[in-house]
């Protein structure tokens, strides 16, 4: 049976993130579990990208506190870091306040910049990844995931949270050789189960609904979550947002593998009461992820039943992030004209339907159109 600790917490205040954080911890087996003295710790935050705390996009900075403070207390050696979608390290932590924090407890910034290729014997879809430093050089990782919507995988929490342990740009060769959402989740699974963080923390205080994992909208959800089973982590926030868990890739291959459980008869809800935590109007596609074979007509298929990136013009400022950030080489999008004084345009018969563009938009500028026979086979099915 695994186990997912609920714990209430309606605010940022830092005192009611560590005892929120220290009873989590406790539901689910208390810090000996988790930590031997002198253990070198990796937290393992999500840092997407440069964005304020307000926003939404990051960890927050007193729930990383929080867990930072509580393991050093324990007479661990913490370190953190992730590797960005796009930026740097620093700069993301920066912006996201963690670099402060790390200053005042005295935590050093590990390597996500530098790696080394490892292989991984019992992998399904992928045997051998370029793993960051920071990972290799620490006994344990505390992965402190954010609850979001994500436009490839609908919802990112526990497992993707891995995925920045890759290092840089390193990523993008992934969404180029893998741009099948379940595809993309074998290796998801693949690289959580390599990683194998000792503890999951989901904050989810305030959370992010919509045109997520970036230009979502805040939405309080006034809870963190705990568990040593990402699946059944990831699979109870699904049911908190009514998506159910079998419709996340993740969920599905983290089960066949036996990396964790995503049946609600396998799982125990300990802390406080599921029901105080569920959001019905969250929004988020709860649509099936379809999967679309190669050949002749996967282009025209794709067009006609795949969500496919937008640029609301009125919101882009012409920054370029997106064609930089584009996996396809030549880009799937680039600029109308060479003085770049309009949006980037795309092409959409080189688009793999990543949607890296619209995950690591800067201005919220790029969002995901569903097309119109898509949604007519969907309300059909109702």
């Amino acid at each position: 049976m695994s186990i997912v600790a609920l714990v209430k917490c309606e605010s940022y205040e830092y005192n009611k993130v560590k005892e929120a954080v220290k009873k989590g911890i406790d539901l689910i087996g208390g810090m000996s579990k988790f930590s031997n003295k002198n253990e070198k710790i990796l937290l393992k935050p999500n840092l997407l990208m440069g964005f304020a705390p307000e926003k939404c996009v990051t960890t927050h900075p007193s729930v990383f506190k929080a867990v930072a403070e509580i393991f050093k207390s324990n007479s661990a050696k913490v370190t953190y870091g992730d590797s960005p979608g796009f930026g740097s390290t620093i700069n993301a932590a920066k912006k996201a306040g963690l670099v402060k924090i790390a200053e005042e407890l005295d935590i050093k910034l590990a390597d996500f910049k530098n790696g080394k290729e490892i292989f991984f014997e019992k992998g399904i879809q992928n045997k051998k990844f370029f793993i960051a430093k920071a990972v290799l050089e620490n006994d344990a990782v505390i992965s402190i995931g954010k609850l979001k919507t994500h436009g490839l995988m609908k919802m990112t929490c526990a497992v993707k949270n891995q995925f920045g342990c890759i290092p840089g740009t390193m990523k993008a060769e992934y969404h180029v050789k893998l741009p099948s959402a379940y595809e993309f989740g074998k290796m998801l699974i693949d690289l959580d189960r390599y990683i194998k963080p000792k503890l999951y923390i989901i904050d989810g205080i305030k959370a992010m609904d919509g045109n997520g994992p970036s230009g979502g909208t805040p939405i309080a959800m006034n809870v963190l979550l705990f568990s040593t089973d990402p699946i059944a982590l990831d699979a109870t926030i699904c049911r908190l947002v009514n998506v159910k868990p079998e419709l996340v890739p993740t969920n599905i291959y983290g089960k066949e593998t036996g990396h964790g459980t995503f049946f609600e008869n396998e799982i125990e809800l300990v802390g406080d009461d599921f029901n105080l935590f569920k959001k019905n109007d969250f929004q988020v596609d709860r649509s099936e992820i379809k999967i679309l074979k190669s050949g002749s007509f996967k282009n025209i298929l794709s067009n006609l039943l795949i969500p496919k990136p937008i640029i609301n013009k009125l919101k882009c400022v012409k920054c370029g992030v997106c064609i930089n950030i584009c996996p396809v080489k030549p880009e799937a999008l680039n600029w109308s004209d060479q003085s770049k004084s309009k949006p980037p345009a795309y092409n959409y018969t080189k688009c793999i339907r990543c949607f890296c563009c619209q995950e690591l938009c800067p201005e919220n500028a790029i969002s995901l159109k569903r097309p119109f026979i898509r949604s007519l086979i969907s309300s059909n099915k109702k």
